[in-house]
């Protein structure tokens, strides 16, 4: 492995669109494996625009990350939840539903799970 790696959002390896133009995921790679900008838009549910790329009840990706902007509401299928916002990390075991809140997108760059989140 190098001692340095720099690559940019501003262009990614790869960008995935989630159904009806509600965000997309962005995608660098490195040999610790893939990071992801997520730009979820107002209105973004889990359950209707990534389920049925996915095709599971509910997410079963395990993420970690930070959230850069907006505001997102997670609730696990247990039925535990929380609503994270600007600033916050956040860690979400597989099992779970999520939708934007409010009127701006929220945008999440994620570390783990990355590699087939959201693709076909």
């Amino acid at each position: 492995m190098s001692g340095l790696l720099v690559k940019s959002f501003n262009k990614p390896e790869e960008t995935r669109p989630f159904e009806q133009s509600t965000g997309h995921l962005d995608l660098i790679n490195s040999e610790a494996g893939a990071v992801g900008r997520a730009v979820f838009e107002p209105g973004w549910h889990w359950a209707e625009h990534v389920k049925p790329i996915a095709g599971t009840d509910s997410c079963q990706v395990a993420h970690k990350g930070y959230v850069v902007s907006g505001r997102m509401k997670i609730v696990m299928d247990d039925g535990e939840e929380a609503e994270i916002g600007s600033g916050d990390f956040m860690m979400a075991a597989p099992g779970h539903d999520a939708w934007t809140v409010g009127d701006e997108p929220c945008v999440i760059v994620d570390w783990q799970g990355m590699d087939d989140y959201a693709k076909r």
